[in-house]
């Protein structure tokens, strides 16, 4: 999260120290920051970044942004609004300075603003009608804390754009949970402790946050290594009962050679002696010749 700038420095930063973009048919310059921190703490910036997250990985194929300046009028950089969230689709995802809606073609097909003290009553308000005057087709409230909407408000709403003015989308119970389905995003929407969950109605699974993937690829490759250990080591059994057969064979060939040799030798004894016992029975006559 960035830190709050003063007076002084956000007009500096929304003038110079910004990058500008500029338009070849009236040069007018068109801002990339309006100055603003992009949330006011911490539970705030964590449900933003955490919508963007987990919407970027549902619907890769949109344009999936946060805190960008969104321009809805061509030659008036005074128009500007930065919705918290938005995503767009059939726009391609690369990524832009600004959203300016005359070039993309449509508004943004999804909004969310994340309810802080500061930006509640103009969320709820002010941005709420400026959206439908875009042309949004939902446009999406949370409060992630429960302590900023005026109680008996929902945490989370979503608003459907009919006839020009939102209306509110149906709640629905799933498993025992609050949920709202966005048409435009295809997913349930729910309150997940301070975070929003999204879910895939088609599936009936939820959209993992970014920390619970990590967390499984840690897993994941922790069980790489154990197996790449296991294997390493099985290799070096391996390697010593083959050296250790090798030993036992060599030994045992040699055992055999000597064996063999021990033979022979015996054999070539009792020749001797065989050929000495039939000299002395020649030499007392016993044996004729």
């Amino acid at each position: 999260m960035r830190p709050p700038l003063p007076v002084s420095a956000a007009a500096a930063a929304a003038t110079a120290a910004s990058s500008v973009r500029a338009t070849r048919a009236n040069e007018v310059f068109y801002p990339s920051s309006d100055g603003k921190p992009m949330a006011e703490n911490m539970w705030q910036a964590d449900a933003i970044l955490n919508a963007r997250g987990d919407l970027g990985s549902a619907r890769p194929q949109a344009l999936v942004a946060a805190d960008i300046l969104m321009y809805p009028e061509e030659g008036n950089n005074r128009n500007s609004i930065a919705p918290d969230v938005l995503v767009a689709f059939g726009i391609g995802t690369h990524k832009r300075s600004s959203y300016f809606v005359w070039e993309e073609g449509k508004p943004p097909d999804w909004i969310l603003e994340v309810a802080s003290p500061g930006t509640q009553a103009e969320d709820r308000g002010h941005k709420r009608r400026r959206y439908a005057e875009i042309g949004v087709p939902e446009y999406w409230m949370f409060d992630p804390k429960g302590d900023v909407y005026p109680r008996g408000t929902p945490r989370l709403q979503g608003l459907k754009l009919v006839d020009g003015e939102y209306r509110p989308l149906e709640p629905k119970v799933v498993d025992g949970e609050r949920m709202i389905h966005s048409e435009v995003l295809g997913l349930d929407v729910r309150v997940d402790g301070e975070l929003l969950r999204f879910r895939d109605p088609a599936t009936g699974k939820d959209v993992r946050h970014r920390d619970e993937i990590e967390a499984d690829e840690e897993l994941a490759q922790a069980a790489i290594e154990r197996a790449q250990a296991e294997t390493r080591q099985e290799a070096a059994r391996r390697k010593n009962a083959e050296a250790r057969a090798e030993r036992e064979a060599t030994g045992r060939a040699e055992a055999e050679a000597r064996v063999a040799e021990s033979e022979a030798r015996v054999a070539e004894s009792d020749a001797r002696i065989a050929e000495l016992e039939a000299a002395l029975r020649r030499s007392r006559g016993d044996d004729p010749a």
